[in-house]
């Protein structure tokens, strides 16, 4: 491998000496500021020295494309940690088998990220965002870092830049919460999440915010404690309730308040692992252009189960996301894994069990505030 030493004012000249000198397939090693010039320790300026190199037998362009190492590539700018190579990728829906990612082990003579992009991304690692989503930031990071001329610069800028990376990545999903497009906002989800509560936090929004003209039904006949939490939100909202057992009572209750703005639907809340209690909502609901879906998931839950859940409702149409129980834990990868994962985006937020309050409607802002805290991970 040949390896040159180059000193230049910016990182772009020093790109560009190294382009010319060793070609497009060269690699940054290292680099760092240092000060140049001046008499006796005066009147010196900043320049950057920068350690590049030639491997003279590349791997070849099919294997370079799918690795991740993170010397930089001049030709692409793209190349990132020493991840291991992706072995599937991933299903829009969860409608195809996920193949999970090991970390690679880094080799003894693996090049280090700059400290700030280490630490940051060990920070992701730490709150549970996967190798594959870190490993597509830490790509991105690093295009940032080697186009700012000043490290200094670079260094001030780390949490802003994956601020800006973190929603970047998740732009292209839909989120906010409900805008009263459609007639009904039906909340499914596993027993035990707080769609019960959930439900009754937005139905109180639409009666005392948005002065909507709201109904509500449900669905959950297994647990007599729902039916009767649902009336007592019902009775204190001043808005008309009906317990639907099967598809007729939902069609009754569906033509009965057919001069609603808004009707809000509670579903039983079951072991939805069994694909069976799935097919009894189908059976139960008309899952039609007039209804808006959210999946309402807890933050304390097993990555692995949510997705085992998220799997199972491949039939409904699924909007958003609900995330509840945010108050419960201190690690919020999950999120991020999820929506990177399915495409599906996040309607709302919940903490708490008081009502109408403890809820906000999610962002990519958000999400990525959540991630990284307050700020100063970096």
């Amino acid at each position: 491998m040949k390896i040159k030493k180059y000193i230049a004012p910016t990182m772009p000249e020093a790109m560009k000496k190294i382009r010319n000198d060793l070609g497009k397939d060269a690699v940054i090693l290292n680099s760092k500021e240092i000060r140049t010039g001046g008499f006796l320790g005066f009147f010196t300026k900043p320049s950057l020295e920068v350690f590049a190199a030639l491997d003279p037998d590349p791997m070849p362009r099919d294997q370079k494309d799918d690795y991740y190492s993170p010397q930089y590539n001049m030709e692409k700018l793209t190349n990132t940690t020493t991840y291991s190579n992706e072995t599937a990728r991933k299903s829009e829906k969860l409608n195809k088998p996920s193949v999970k990612i090991e970390q690679a082990r880094p080799s003894s003579d693996a090049i280090q990220f700059p400290e700030k992009i280490t630490k940051i991304i060990d920070y992701l690692e730490e709150q549970g965002v996967n190798n594959e989503v870190r490993a597509s930031l830490s790509k991105r990071l690093l295009k940032r870092w080697y186009r700012e001329e000043s490290e200094m610069k670079a260094d001030e800028s780390i949490n802003k830049w994956m601020k800006e990376e973190i929603c970047g990545l998740i732009s292209n999903v839909e989120f906010g919460g409900f805008e009263y497009d459609k007639k009904f906002l039906n909340l499914i989800g596993p027993t035990g999440v707080g769609k019960t509560t959930t439900i009754a936090k937005i139905a109180a929004d639409a009666v005392l915010n948005k002065k909507k003209k709201v109904a509500m039904i449900t669905t959950d006949t297994y647990r007599i404690a729902a039916i009767d939490q649902l009336k007592t939100y019902a009775e204190i909202l001043n808005v008309p309730l009906e317990v639907a057992y099967n598809r007729e009572d939902f069609q009754r209750a569906h033509d009965k308040f057919k001069d609603y703005d808004v009707i809000f639907v509670d579903s039983a809340g079951r072991n939805y692992k069994k694909a069976q209690y799935v097919a009894d909502l189908e059976e139960v609901y008309q899952f039609n252009d007039d209804m808006e879906n959210y999946l309402v998931l807890s933050l304390t839950s097993k990555y692995s189960d949510m997705k085992h859940i998220v799997a199972q409702f491949n039939t409904v149409p699924i909007e958003k996301y609900i995330f509840t129980k945010k108050d419960e834990t201190e690690t919020f990868g999950d999120v991020l894994n999820l929506i990177d994962e399915t495409g599906y985006g996040v309607a709302y937020m919940t903490t708490g069990q008081n009502v109408p309050d403890d809820i906000s409607e999610a962002s990519p802002e958000s999400i990525a505030d959540l991630l990284l805290g307050d700020g100063q991970r970096a």
